[in-house]
């Protein structure tokens, strides 16, 4: 039997709209559609009837099914194999924090045509919705993107956080996965030299009707954070931009305000 085909595919970063059109023609065509809980679950109904759905969460919707990223690539590799076409649906962009790269490569070391489908990242989109632009000419001209779910105070850390607080001074930074490090990552860019009063913004729940936006500085953040209970997924976003919310680009809050009256 000849090997089935895998698709990468990028759900998004929490709206169900925001998948592309070919990530959603795809979709609807999968025989098998393996996902996570970062995507948006109102997708899977757009499945085909006889699609098998596997949930290979890291931090499943079960509690008896949690999957290492080995088993997510054996079990992408197995349903391929038995001929069938497989979708890999991820939060965000395959590409972007999200493993893709090793699921894409042990496709290769099997001999498994696939496809990487581009979703919209959570590092644009999200701010986006909070009324924040990443970059703003005039203000800043370019933005880093760096994960914070490593512990910073470990000896051989692999974020450099002098090259961090450098970009801050030229650009925004924005934080994927960092809410529990939030404390430790503020206190190592406020050791290499960012301003403590640098504008800071936390974005829980980006882009679905759940979004919550807190404001602060480099310094107040985590204290507000933690007052806030804000629970995962959050994105930070750390700069100048973050004051243009204020200048009328709070947009998002207003489409949900419409959309509670008219229910």
């Amino acid at each position: 039997m000849a090997s089935g085909k895998v698709y990468l595919i990028g759900a998004g970063p929490g709206d169900p709209d925001l998948i592309t059109v070919k990530g959603l023609t795809l979709l609807r065509r999968a025989e098998v559609i393996l996902y996570d809980r970062l995507i948006p679950l109102e997708l899977l109904h757009e499945a085909r009837s006889d699609a098998e759905l596997i949930d290979v969460g890291k931090v499943s919707l079960r509690a008896d099914q949690k999957f290492t990223q080995e088993q997510i690539n054996a079990l992408i590799v197995s349903k391929a194999l038995e001929g069938r076409s497989v979708v890999r649906l991820k939060g965000g962009d395959p590409f972007v924090f999200g493993r893709g790269g090793e699921e894409a490569l042990a496709c290769v070391e099997a001999g498994i045509p696939f496809e990487i489908v581009p979703g919209v990242s959570s590092a644009v989109a999200v701010p986006a919705y909070a009324g924040v632009p990443v970059t703003q000419r005039g203000l800043v001209s370019a933005f880093t993107v760096f994960a914070g779910h490593e512990d910073p105070t470990k000896e051989q850390s692999q974020v450099d956080y002098a090259a961090l607080t450098a970009a801050a001074k030229l650009g925004t930074l924005v934080l994927l996965m960092g809410l529990f490090n939030l404390p430790q990552i503020v206190d190592r860019l406020l050791e290499h030299g960012l301003a403590p009063d640098t504008p800071v913004m936390c974005i829980e729940r980006g882009t679905t009707p759940q979004q919550r936006v807190i404001t602060g500085t480099v310094a107040t953040l985590p204290d507000l954070a933690a007052r806030a209970e804000l629970k995962p997924p959050v994105t930070t976003v750390i700069g100048a931009v973050v004051k243009l919310r204020d200048q009328g680009l709070d947009w998002f809050n207003g489409v949900l305000e419409k959309a509670q009256q008219h229910d």
